[in-house]
C-alpha cells in the first residue's frame, strides 16, 4: 500500500469538477503524486437500496449524493454544451475559452463511452415555433445543446473514468472525510481527515459538490477565506404525463425557460427536465431530503411522466449571509411535515390553498412516481413569495405547453440548490489563501455537470504551469 503523506496535488472531493481535474493532471504529467480524497464509497460500491425496497434506509453517507462522480452518478446526466448554461465560467474565463473547455470536456465524454446524439441542434423550425410561444408568454428561451447521458450509462461512464484514473496512479481515499484544511504561514500546507491522517502538498484543489458546500462555508469561514453571499435557488419539482411537454421533449428534450413574474419580478427557471423518468429524493447531511429527477437511457426504466424543477433565484443583501442554512431551513419544514419525505400536492389544490389528501391523489389521472411520497400543502413550507412566483411561472409555461397548468399537475417539495457559498476565486481559481483553489458547484463556480468538467480542465491546466 502506498502509504505517502505528501503529495504534489490533492483534490478534495471525486465529483466531476475533480474528476477532470485529476485526469488532466496525470495525462499531462504522468510523473505527478495526486491524491483524491471522498467521503462516499467507490462507484461500483454506490447501492441505494431504495431501488429494490422502495423505502430509503438512511445509509451514511448517501449514496446518491456521495462517491465517486458525486451526484453526477445517479443524476439524468444531461451535458448542457453551452456556456450559457450550468455556471459562471464564462465570467472568469470568458466567453470563448468557456466554450473551448466545454468542448474539450465533451470530447473526454465522449472517449468514455457517451452517445453521440445532441439534442437541440436539428429541429430549427421546431424550435423557432417553440421561441415564438416563449415570447408571447413573456419566457426567455435559452437555447443550449444537450447530450444525454442517461442515469444508467452516466454511471458506466464514471466507472470508466475511475478505472482509469486508478491505473494511471492516482490514489484515491474513499470513506474518507476531510475535517480541516491546514494553514501555515498564510498558506495551505494540506489536509487533516476523520481518520487522524494529515496529509500534505503543493497545491490543494476544493472539489466538492453542492452536498459538500456547507462544510465547505464552515472552512471559509474559520480560516478567513473570502466569499460573497450567493443566489438561493429555492423551488419544486413538476411532473406531468409525457404527453402535455411531448412537443418539447422531442424537439428540445430539455427546455431552459426563464421568466421574470409580473407580482415581484423574481427570476424564476425551469431545471434538469427528464422526459419518461422518475422523481426522486436525495439525502444530505443529517437526514435531509430535498427532491431530485432521474431519466434513464434504458426503456425498461422509462416511465409515462416528465418531471422538471421549477427554482426562484433569490439574492439577499446585508445583514443576510446564510443562503445555505436559509434553504435547509425550508427543506426542514418540509421535512417536519412529512416526517423525512417528500411532500406532494396538485396543482388544483395548490391554487385552491388546500391541502391534497390520498383520496383525491387516487382520483388522478397522473400517477407520482416518487411512491413514498406525502399528499400535503406547500404553503406550510414555502414563503408566500414563491408561492406567487411558481404560481405564476406554471401559467406562463402552460402557453408554451398547454396542460402543464392542469389541476392533476403535481408539484413536490423542496427542490433547494446547494450552491450558494460563493467563493471569490481569480481566473486560476485561487481563493484567497495561496495554496487552495477552488472549482465546481461547492464553491459556486459551476451548477452542473458540463461546466464542473471544464472547470477541472481549466485549473488542472494552471496548476500545470505552476508546478
Amino acid at each position: 500500500m502506498n502509504n505517502r503523506t505528501d503529495f504534489d496535488v490533492i483534490i478534495i472531493g471525486a465529483g466531476p469538477s475533480g474528476i477532470f481535474c485529476a485526469y488532466e493532471l496525470i495525462k499531462e504529467r504522468p510523473s505527478l503524486n495526486i491524491l483524491m480524497v471522498e467521503k462516499g464509497r467507490p462507484i461500483e460500491k454506490r447501492v441505494c437500496p431504495k431501488r429494490t425496497t422502495k423505502v430509503c434506509v438512511g445509509c451514511r453517507p448517501c449514496s446518491i449524493t456521495t462517491g465517486f462522480a458525486g451526484a453526477g452518478a445517479f443524476s439524468d446526466g444531461k451535458l448542457s454544451l453551452s456556456p450559457d448554461v450550468g455556471g459562471n465560467l464564462p465570467d472568469i474565463l470568458g466567453y470563448d475559452k468557456a466554450l473551448e473547455l466545454i468542448h474539450e470536456s465533451d470530447d473526454i465524454y465522449l472517449k468514455f463511452g457517451a452517445d453521440t446524439k445532441v439534442y437541440g441542434v436539428d429541429k430549427q423550425k421546431e424550435i423557432q415555433e417553440i421561441r415564438r410561444r416563449a415570447i408571447m408568454a413573456n419566457l426567455k428561451l435559452i437555447e443550449c445543446p444537450i447530450r444525454h447521458l442517461g442515469t444508467e450509462e452516466g454511471y458506466k461512464i464514471y466507472t470508466r473514468l475511475q478505472e482509469h484514473l486508478l491505473s494511471s496512479g492516482v490514489r484515491i481515499e474513499f470513506n474518507t472525510m476531510v475535517q480541516d484544511i491546514l494553514i501555515e504561514d498564510g498558506c495551505a500546507r494540506g489536509i487533516l481527515t476523520d481518520k487522524g491522517e494529515t496529509y500534505y502538498a503543493r497545491e490543494i484543489v476544493s472539489a466538492i459538490g453542492r452536498e459538500g458546500s456547507d462544510w465547505f462555508s464552515h472552512v471559509c469561514r474559520d480560516h478567513g477565506i473570502e466569499t460573497k453571499v450567493g443566489t438561493v435557488d429555492i423551488g419544486v419539482r413538476v411532473e406531468v404525463r409525457d404527453e402535455v411537454m411531448e412537443f418539447l421533449n422531442k424537439n428540445l428534450y430539455e427546455a431552459k425557460l426563464v421568466y421574470y413574474t409580473p407580482t415581484f419580478d423574481d427570476k424564476v427557471r425551469t431545471f434538469c427536465t427528464n422526459p419518461s423518468g422518475e422523481v426522486a429524493t436525495e439525502y444530505y447531511e443529517n437526514g435531509l431530503a430535498v427532491v431530485n429527477g432521474h431519466a434513464y437511457k434504458s426503456q425498461e426504466y422509462k416511465t409515462h411522466n416528465t418531471n422538471f424543477a421549477l427554482l426562484v433565484s433569490k439574492n439577499f443583501t446585508k445583514p443576510f449571509k446564510t443562503p445555505i442554512e436559509y434553504g435547509k431551513h425550508v427543506a426542514q419544514l418540509s421535512n417536519m411535515l412529512c416526517d423525512g419525505k417528500i411532500l406532494v400536492q396538485t396543482f388544483g389544490d395548490f391554487l385552491r390553498g388546500r391541502r391534497t389528501t390520498e383520496e383525491r391523489l387516487c382520483r388522478n389521472n397522473l400517477i407520482p412516481t416518487l411512491k413514498d411520497a406525502v399528499p400535503g400543502d406547500l404553503s406550510l413550507v414555502l414563503p408566500h413569495r414563491i408561492m406567487v412566483d411558481i404560481k405564476e411561472m406554471l401559467l406562463a409555461l402552460d402557453k408554451v405547453t398547454p396542460g402543464i397548468a392542469s389541476d392533476e399537475t403535481l408539484l413536490y417539495g423542496v427542490e433547494v440548490k446547494f450552491y450558494s457559498n460563493k467563493v471569490v476565486v481569480n481566473k486560476d481559481f485561487e481563493t484567497s489563501i495561496p495554496g487552495l483553489r477552488a472549482i465546481g458547484d461547492g464553491a459556486s463556480v459551476t451548477r452542473g455537470l458540463q461546466q464542473a468538467s471544464a472547470n477541472g480542465l481549466s485549473v488542472a491546466r494552471s496548476i500545470l504551469e505552476k508546478l
